[in-house]
């Protein structure tokens, strides 16, 4: 999770039993965008994220050839929390990381 998601859809997700890891306990609350995909990639994670600055980061990368693994990306007005923490867990439970590398999927599904 970027530090921008809601601690409400990290805890929705963790009671649903999806494995999450959030920049704020990764210690990578300071990493500029580029830095923190590299990081969630190097983690073999798919970054979630509410922010514009990190899906240009990634579309980027698309565009380069620039390995990353996979951003999943939800316009901060554009999703409710709720169905932000529904069309996550459908993604976690129906694709592994690997599906998602060098991908930008929108929410909502």
């Amino acid at each position: 999770m970027d530090v921008h998601v809601p601690a409400a859809i990290t805890r929705g997700l963790v009671m649903r039993g999806v494995d999450v890891l959030t920049a704020q306990l990764d210690d990578a609350t300071l990493l500029a965008d580029p830095d923190l995909l590299e990081r969630a990639t190097n983690f073999g994670r798919v970054l979630f994220s509410q922010d514009a600055d990190l899906l240009a980061e990634s579309n980027k990368r698309q565009r380069s050839g620039v390995f990353f693994g996979g951003v999943i990306y939800a316009h901060q007005t554009g999703i409710t929390i709720g169905q932000a923490i529904h069309d996550l867990q459908i993604l976690a439970d129906a694709g592994k990381p690997e599906d998602f590398v060098n991908r930008v999927e929108y929410l909502p599904l």
